[in-house]
Formats: structure tokens, sequence, C-alpha cells
């Protein structure tokens, strides 16, 4: 086992023997080894959640909100510590857009659950009639959390819930469950015994909370199949559901577009944490009039941005997180190159940085059809499609059975908010993709789930809104 000095990454991992062992996404040494918890270690942490509820929604709005505030400041405090450890486990670098990056998003996200103001409501009033919505707690919230970016979900999901008077039993993935339970680690200095508890298990666990009558919301982001499974275990508590699910996210750039002012946001779009986001840019659809020049601006940036282990200073894409992805995403580009695609940028592994690289690949020359194109690759790769008709390009965009994000590129903004108003997507972005707010909500439609997150939205969707009529 590696040795470490980290006094969080000590706090949270188990002797040798005792756990399962983690592997760094780059090198594949063991980092920790993470509990293994099972369905008696789920019940107890169910039983603790629903005994100090009350308690901890007694304390009110105020109160909760210095504690997470609180939060907030230590995981600033601790930011390179726990960068380094979400670096290793979940193999996004330290620098650029990645883990540094992550870890202040989850103060940021903190603070704006804890200050985002959410009043009562008047929705009718005539002479002494009045009627109010207030929003109270719910209870225990079971919160299933990605291996993608999984301290900053993971957060979207606890913060708002324990700001609202609830208490949460959270699940992350088993790829990345030390960076959760180091979160959590940060987070419990704070809080009270039993209102956050982290269960570090498998599918059977998840299936459990999913099922669970001692939950009174589940919330999930991860792939569309599993999101239908948590619908259909729902049935036996009818807990609510926020659900973040898949995406195909689909780009549209406007004919005329300086592709000079968007490549650097364009490639972003698209390779944010190496591909790996529900809300990256997955098919990115480009007018003749600038095929050729975004298919090089695009394969330019691919070949010039340093890849490699993300301890190592100046890395800013890092390898894919766990073979399976890496399988997923080789099958979807060698299968582009069958067809007769173009691979402009990359287009094969790099066993050189590590057995989980793949080059970021830009894939030009290719249609609808393509594997590539209608199915989430979740990876750096890229496949751009030329059109020639706009409106042609809004229906391919709407085709797919998933709507999360989707962006319209062009330096006129009537144009592209004209288009934007036309793409089913839960957000449209302009000359942007993938660039989230706190105050702003966030949510998919069609396949990609349904639920919003964030600011007043996402307060709302973690309480249980009551009618006081006089």
């Amino acid at each position: 086992m590696t040795t470490t000095t980290s006094s969080i990454l000590d706090a949270i991992t188990v002797p040798e023997g005792h756990g399962r062992p983690i592997p760094d996404a780059a090198t594949r040494e063991t980092i920790g080894h993470a509990p293994v918890h099972g369905l008696d270690d789920l019940e107890a942490a169910i039983a603790a959640a629903r005994e100090s509820q009350p308690a901890w929604n007694a304390l009110g709005h105020a109160e909760r909100s210095r504690i997470l505030n609180a939060i907030a400041d230590d995981l600033e405090a601790n930011l390179e510590e726990l960068a380094r450890i979400l670096s290793r486990e979940q193999g996004k670098p330290l620098d650029g857009p990645n883990a540094r990056f992550e870890v202040g998003a989850c103060a940021v996200w903190t603070r704006n659950a804890a200050n985002t103001v959410l009043e009562p409501e008047v929705v009718f009033e005539a002479g002494a009639a009045r009627s109010e919505v207030h929003y109270d707690a719910l209870g225990v919230v079971g919160a299933i959390g990605p291996w993608n970016w999984p301290m900053m979900i993971t957060v979207w999901q606890i913060a708002p819930s324990l700001r609202m008077g609830n208490t949460v039993v959270a699940k992350p993935s088993s790829f990345t469950p030390l960076s959760v339970l180091a979160l959590a680690e940060i987070f419990n200095r704070h809080l009270p015994q039993g209102v956050l508890t982290v269960v570090s298990g498998d599918r059977e666990v998840g299936a459990a909370i999913a099922a669970h009558r001692g939950l009174d919301k589940i919330m999930f982001t991860g792939s569309t199949e599993a999101g239908r499974k948590i619908v259909a275990s729902s049935a036996q508590n009818l807990a609510r559901l926020t659900l973040e699910l898949g995406g195909n996210d689909a780009g549209i750039v406007l004919p005329g577009t300086d592709v000079t002012g968007i490549a650097e946001n364009l490639f972003w779009g698209c390779f944010i944490n190496t591909g790996q986001t529900c809300a990256a840019l997955k098919r990115l659809y480009v007018h003749d009039s600038v095929y050729d020049d975004v298919v090089e601006a695009l394969a330019e940036l691919a070949r010039a941005l340093p890849m490699g282990p993300g301890l190592q200073d100046g890395n800013v894409l890092g390898p894919l997180q766990n073979q399976s992805q890496f399988d997923i995403v080789k099958d979807l580009v060698d299968d582009a190159r069958a067809r007769g695609a173009r691979i402009v940028a990359g287009g094969e592994p790099a066993p050189e940085l590590g057995p989980l690289f793949y080059k970021a690949t830009v894939v030009a020359d290719i249609e609808d059809g393509a594997r590539l194109v209608d199915e989430e690759q979740f990876g750096p790769a890229i496949p751009v499609i030329r059109y020639t008709d706009v409106d042609d390009a809004i229906r391919r965009a709407n085709a797919s059975e998933q709507g999360l994000g989707a962006s319209v590129w062009s330096d006129d903004l009537d144009a592209a908010v004209a288009v934007a108003k036309l793409v089913q997507a839960g957000t449209v972005w302009i000359n942007q993709h993938g660039t989230l707010n706190p105050d702003v909500p966030f949510g998919g439609t069609k396949q990609s789930g349904y639920g919003q997150e964030f600011g007043v939205a996402g307060l709302k969707a973690v309480a249980a809104p009551k009618v006081i009529s006089r």
C-alpha cells in the first residue's frame, strides 16, 4: 500500500484486509482501503438519521445556515488535501477545471445552500382571506452519487437537504468512495451525530436505499438505466425523487460564427473532466461554412493541452476513471473509424501515460446513426457533424431520447436565442456549455431525469410544501 501523510485519508480509510483497496486512477497503485458497508450498516444509518432529524430540524434555518457556512470555511481550509485525494481516486488533475476547482465548488455550493432565502409564498389574498405556501423538512434523504464529480455532486445533494432540516444517508459510487468519505469527514466535524452518514456499499445497498420505507426523498445522479430501476423501486415507499440522469448533449454552431472567439469554450464544453461529465457536449453540429475551421481548432487544442497523472503540475486532462469506461470510449471510436469517419486528433490510447489514458479525440466526417453520435461516450472523444440547414440541425439535435443540456454557438445573439428556444433540453447555453451557477436551477428533460437542483428550486426540491389558508 502506498504510504501517505494525509490526516483526512488516515481518518477515513480502514486497515488493509478490513476493506476494499481503492486504486489511483492514473497509476493503479492502491491509495487506501475503503470500508465495505452492508445492509445492516444501511439500516443503522437510516435509524440514526430518523432519530436525529427532529432535533436537527428544530435548530431552525439560521443555526443550520451558520453550521453550513462553517463547513464551507473548513472545506476551503482543507482544499489542497481534499483535492489530492480526489485527484488520485477519480483521476482528474489538480490543475485546470478539475480537482481544486471541484473542491472549491463544494464550498461555493454549500455556502449557497446556507444563504439562499426561501420565504413563505403568498399565493392568494382577498380581504381577510390569505393562503401561504410554507416549506418544511421532508425527513430523511437518501443520496446516491456518481464517480465523475463525486464530491461536488454529493454536495449538491446533501447541502440543500441539511439546510432544509433533513438528515441524510449518502451512498457514493464504489469507484470513488474515499472522496465522499473525505467530504463527510469535514461535514461531520460540525454536524450532530447521525445527521449525515456515508454508507460505502455496493449495488445491493443502492437498491435497498431506493426501496427503503425509512426514506422520504431519493436523490440520484447516474445513468438513465439505473434511474429507471430507482423509479421502480421507489414505488415501495413513494419517496419523492430527483433524478439527474445521462445526457447526450448536442451543440449547434451557426453559420458565420467567429471560430477563434469560441474555440476554447467549445473545447472545454466537450472535454472538461476528460469528457466524463453528464452535461458535457457529446455531439457537435457545425454549419458547412465554418466546419473545417471548427474541426481544426478543436484538434489543435486536443493535441496541445497536456494530459497525464493528476498530481503532476500542468496537466489538465487525466485518465478515464475505470476500465469499463475506457473500454466504452475505445469501442465507440474504433467503431467510428471502421465506418469511415476521419480521426483528426487522438483516436488511440496513451499507454505511456498509464493504463487508462485515452488521447483527446476529435472525429470528423461522421453522421447520425454512428454509435459515437447516438450513444453517450462519457469520455474524451467528440464527433463533429456537418450540416447545411439550421432547421435540420435542430431536428437532429432533438432526435435523442435524452435532454439534459445543449448549446448554441453564434456571434448573433438573437439568432442563437431563437435556436435555443427550439432545442429540447433542461438547459441550453449560448457560447458556452456545461457552466453551472448555484443560483440557477439545473435539471433534465426526457430520459435525462426530472426535478431541479440549485438555488430556491433546489431547496424546494428537498422540502414538503404546506399550504396554510385562513
